[in-house]
């Protein structure tokens, strides 16, 4: 790292900044012990004003009257102040009282605390062990070369033949007590950095979410254009690195097997007396990762849902004026977020209220009465049927994406025909729009506004139905383009 970036991580850092307050003994015991040993994810006020005041009681009373002379109030609101940045106080549903949840800054610091004790045992062996693992998933991982998996594959096969054939003599290794220690170390290791990451990744959802909100209130292109932008970006938050690694992982978790394969290879783990003492975290990390998991999984959730509803007012009211009014408030609050707040300045209409005299206003008139005749009115009959007014269709982009690539695996392009030919449509129109929309990084989609071909199926009512579109045509992309493309995103 270069001079200057070090210090302007010096200043914005809110890790770094907690590591320098007054209070910084206080703040690592305290958030550490509530958020990170104990994972609490959210917290009433109510709750950690309690545990904060036992606290300050009891350091008031070792260290003496005056040590910390602030109510518990006082100190939640400083950290949670934005330029500490180091507690999130939000609001939940159904609840007028604030709650509380430590940020990634917190998780960093303590982690980085914890890391200058002492140890008298630094695990190498299995981190090296470990480097090879990754190293021949990434190589082999990425290799469209069959001999070259074929090769690697005939390795790991030779290798547990070798096992095999070893342990039917009864010669095989047995891992010693420091071995055992130097894999149990870095497992435990990795489980508690796996937990304390989930904060991180919750900051990341909110930070995608924040940033596709100020992208829509400080829009200054046309209504076409906004939803070409949106449309193209709605699964921002799934769709991202981030998101992508995460639902990897959650649905690896979510398997039953994995989960008692997991638990029972803990336990044998730590009932081995030489390996490690026995840490009642440890034995149940997986339900604290369940835990952390889901709640990052409702955050997605709840961020797309209320993004699907700041799209919505946004569509409805584009042309009412409060709207505009609400936006460039949104817009102002953004271009000033960062200023210091001795620097702001706003401008007013006029320096004194406008005053109107009650004698300035005009007499009351009464209005004219309008006479309706009420006599010969017959109840009418509604035209059509209303039940088709809540029927939705969602068609699922997913698997027409796989089915895509599963085309594509076996020619260079493939046309919307061929898709349909192969995979008749289910879903109707609905289904054919979808096709129209889709986008993905594996391949590229072209319309060929010169030609067009006609497209059938059959609806529920079992009728024949034709559309005619332009040639749509899917290219397989390279692995290069691909990769520039995720990286221009």
């Amino acid at each position: 790292m270069q001079f200057d970036e070090i210090v302007a991580v010096r200043k914005s850092d809110a890790a770094w900044r907690l590591l320098r307050a007054d209070n910084a003994p206080l703040l690592l015991a305290f958030l550490g012990r509530v958020f990170v040993d104990d994972n609490v994810r959210e917290i009433s006020e109510s709750e950690l004003v309690s545990l904060l005041d036992d606290e300050l009681y009891a350091l008031n009373a070792r260290l003496g009257a005056g040590t910390y002379p602030r109510t518990p109030k006082a100190y939640l609101d400083e950290w949670a102040a934005p330029d500490a940045g180091w507690l999130r106080k939000y609001y939940v549903a159904e609840s007028d009282e604030p709650h509380y949840d430590a940020t990634p800054a917190v998780e960093r610091a303590v982690a980085w605390v914890r890391s200058l004790r002492d140890r008298d045992f630094v695990a190498t062996e299995s981190r090296l062990q470990t480097v090879f693992d990754l190293l021949r998933q990434i190589v082999y991982g990425t290799s469209t070369d069959p001999e070259v998996r074929l090769a690697e594959l005939r390795r790991r096969r030779a290798e547990i033949d070798a096992e095999i054939d070893a342990a039917e003599r009864g010669d095989f290794h047995v891992l010693d007590s420091t071995s055992r220690r130097d894999r149990y170390q870095q497992f435990s290791d990795l489980a508690r950095a796996l937990l304390a990451d989930f904060r991180e990744v919750e900051a990341n959802f909110r930070t995608l979410d924040r940033q596709m909100r100020q992208r829509i209130a400080t829009w200054r292109g046309t209504k076409g254009e906004l939803l070409d932008e949106v449309v193209g970006s709605r699964n921002v938050i799934s769709d991202s690195d981030q998101g992508r690694s995460f639902q990897a992982f959650y649905d690896l978790l979510l398997s039953a097997d994995r989960l008692d394969e997991l638990d029972q290879l803990v336990r044998h783990a730590q009932s081995l007396a030489d390996a490690a003492e026995s840490d009642v975290r440890l034995t149940n990390i997986h339900h604290d990762w369940l835990d952390a998991g889901t709640r990052a999984q409702s955050t997605v959730r709840r961020l797309s849902e209320q993004l699907r509803r700041f799209l919505d007012d946004q569509a409805w009211l584009e042309n009412r004026r409060v709207m505009d009014l609400l936006r460039s408030i949104e817009s102002s609050a953004y271009t000033v977020r960062d200023r210091r707040l001795d620097d702001f300045t706003h401008e007013i209409d006029s320096p004194a209220p406008e005053v109107h005299l009650p004698m300035e206003r005009p007499l009351y008139r009464p209005a004219a009465t309008v006479d309706i005749a009420s006599e010969g009115i017959e109840d009418g009959e509604a035209q059509g049927a209303s039940e088709a007014l809540f029927e939705q269709i969602h068609v699922d982009p997913a698997p027409l994406i796989e089915g895509v690539r599963h085309l594509l695996r076996r020619h260079d392009q493939v046309t919307l025909a061929d898709m349909v030919a192969d995979r008749p449509l289910e879903q109707g129109l609905a289904e054919l729009i979808t096709y129209l929309a889709l986008s993905d990084d594996g391949f590229a989609k072209v319309f060929d506004e010169q030609n067009h071909e006609s497209v059938h199926w059959v609806d529920d009512a079992g009728q024949g139905r034709t559309a005619r579109v332009p040639r749509v045509i899917y290219t397989r992309k390279s692995a290069e383009a691909a990769t520039a493309e995720q990286e221009s995103r």
